[in-house]
């Protein structure tokens, strides 16, 4: 008879129970992932999984310190896939030619604050309310097609193509080729941080492939046609690239207009199917923001903190450190629980409770924190702050289809309902013109 032996960290520390029997791809972590890692906040705050091989990060304070050591740790593993692909997916993406580069989120100093610098222009305030007519109209547009119906889908018929359109909007893709970019498919939450099976890996690869060549081509468009005036992020890179050739490669162009797609796409569609679902089940606070549209920009704020899009994001030490008390060793690599530091009584007083009165909930780290803080956060609030406004306008008597069952894609990173069925008396609809 065997005994049986207990598993070890990397440092040669056994690993707790819960450590090693936590599941980060079904059960109550993707039910809700705040409230499944309280107890690590509690007792265990930094703990090594040996599902992941990722050591769990979870309290505010450290995931905040974290993200601001650039020195200590490093941002290069953040997009690697968490399962490695198998060859035929690799040689799917090899027939495309697809090589993309580093983008702004794996990039590391010295390189990443001169070119994020270069980037951030397009992204000021200033430069995206001027975009606030664009998106109202995508906006009203989507609602029009289902307003009359009585039920929807809000991921499908509005959060998923609303979010896809304004962020080619905003990469500054002509017009005639808006349709032909929103057809490609790149769903990439489980390819990157999930564990996709061999059929979804050669059918994101697919996607990926067909669009990093028609990106290529959309790049070498723009280059020919671009004139000062040209509004758009891609347009604006490609002003920098001839000022200064040594900031952006060509493949620097193409992958960011690959990389910079998903970004805007996918985190916002969740975030706003997330903010929907919170404010819907929490029905006293969509009665106030129908009431109260100036009270909007607060309830997308503590949407962002309660049930934010990111859930985690990673890091990897450069060297021997000490987390939360917890040694770590150099090469270890971080999963950062945003979620769970959304979540810590040590900074926000009765976390788990919605509440759009906060007075710190901007203190959130759904868009991160330091040299990485998303670039797009401007423009990911304002998005949701059209949707809000022109769906309490339109459609404030809608309420949750009962019975439903929330889905997630499983996977460590991102999170938003899958789908988000609500129902309503089209014959009771404020706005006259929207009654059958």
């Amino acid at each position: 008879m065997t005994s049986h032996q207990p598993q070890l960290t990397p440092t040669g520390c056994p690993v707790s129970h819960r450590a090693a029997t936590f599941d980060f791809f079904q059960g109550p972590y993707q039910e809700d992932p705040a409230v499944s890692l309280a107890w690590a906040r509690r007792e265990e705050p930094v703990f090594y999984s040996p599902q992941l091989d990722y050591w769990i990060v979870t309290r505010y304070e450290d995931v905040k310190q974290i993200f601001k050591d650039t020195e200590t740790f490093s941002a290069r593993i953040a997009l690697d896939q968490l399962v490695p692909l198998r060859e035929e997916a690799v040689q799917i993406l090899a027939h495309y030619g697809f090589n993309a580069g580093k983008s702004l989120a794996n990039e590391d100093p010295p390189e990443h604050p001169v070119r994020r610098a270069a980037h951030q222009e397009p992204f000021k305030a200033k430069q995206v309310e001027r975009l606030v007519p664009r998106i109202r109209e995508v906006v009203t547009h989507c609602i029009d097609r289902f307003v009359r119906a009585g039920k929807a889908d809000l991921v499908a018929g509005l959060f998923h193509e609303a979010p896809n359109t304004i962020a080619l909007i905003f990469m500054g893709v002509p017009d005639e080729d808006i349709q032909v970019c929103r057809r490609f498919s790149m769903e990439q939450t489980i390819f990157t941080w999930g564990r996709p099976d061999l059929e979804e890996q050669k059918r994101v690869a697919t996607g990926m492939g067909q669009y990093w060549q028609f990106a290529g081509g959309l790049v070498e468009k723009l280059k020919r046609t671009l004139t000062d005036d040209t509004p758009g992020w891609l347009p604006h890179l490609i002003r920098a690239q001839r000022r200064d050739p040594s900031l952006f490669s060509d493949n620097d162009l193409q992958t960011t207009a690959m990389s910079g797609l998903v970004a805007a796409h996918e985190t916002t569609t969740n975030a706003s199917g997330n903010a929907l679902r919170a404010l819907l089940e929490h029905r006293e606070v969509w009665e106030r923001i129908c009431r109260e549209p100036e009270a909007i920009p607060k309830a997308v704020e503590e949407s962002l903190r309660y049930s934010s899009s990111v859930v985690s994001w990673r890091r990897q030490a450069r060297k021997d450190t000490v987390i939360g008390g917890v040694r770590v060793p150099a090469g270890a690599k971080l999963l950062l629980m945003t979620a769970s530091a959304n979540h810590d009584d040590a900074v926000f007083d009765d976390p788990d409770a919605f509440d759009i009165d906060r007075d710190n909930a901007n203190r959130h780290l759904s868009f991160g924190f330091g040299p990485h803080i998303c670039m797009g956060a401007t423009l990911a609030r304002l998005e949701m702050r059209i949707f809000l406004e022109e769906l309490t306008r339109r459609l404030p008597h809608m309420r949750l289809v009962e019975g439903q069952t929330f889905s997630y894609l499983p996977n460590t990173s991102f999170r938003g309902p899958r789908e988000l069925w609500v129902e309503w008396d089209p014959a009771a609809n404020p706005v006259p013109a929207d009654r059958p």
